[in-house]
């Protein structure tokens, strides 16, 4: 019996897959359970439009970010920390500082957990951030620290 998973099912296959088991397992199973459902044509071309949504759905965020790299890489990033003179800081600038300043200079927001430094920013001076915006895109942005 051809059937279409509604979710992951250990063995047989992810989400949306097309699947063939044998009759006693998709009935006693999959169905009551409701992890799979019959592979009408009516829901094969569900499947079909809802799979060719996310196509699109993906591109268009992947569109978007690439868009997002474009603007962070001509951007520089000011963001200013207390210092105790000579150029250190007290403490260091963290990801959650830099993600509030990209959002309160830019609009543009991003998650903290997207925005990946080489080394803790304990000194004033030009650094570069590495952000991950999905779809295997990544942009470098440029943070300046100043002392406040």
């Amino acid at each position: 019996m051809k059937v279409i998973l509604t979710q992951d099912v250990r063995g047989q296959g992810k989400r949306g897959q097309l699947v063939d088991v044998s009759d006693g397992y998709a009935r006693n199973y999959l169905l009551p359970r409701k992890l799979a459902q019959e592979a009408t044509a009516d829901n094969i071309n569900t499947m079909k439009m809802n799979d060719k949504a996310t196509l699109e759905r993906q591109a268009k965020e992947r569109a978007e970010a690439l868009e997002f790299a474009k603007q962070m890489r001509e951007l520089r990033l000011r963001v200013t920390a207390k210092g105790g003179g000579a150029g250190r800081l007290f403490g260091s600038v963290t990801n959650t500082e830099i993600a509030d300043a990209l959002e309160h200079q830019t609009g543009i927001r991003l998650d903290k957990r997207k925005i990946f430094l080489d080394e803790p920013i304990k000194t004033t001076g030009v650094y570069t951030a590495h952000c991950k915006l999905g779809y295997e895109v990544t942009a470098d942005l440029l943070v300046e620290v100043a002392e406040a």
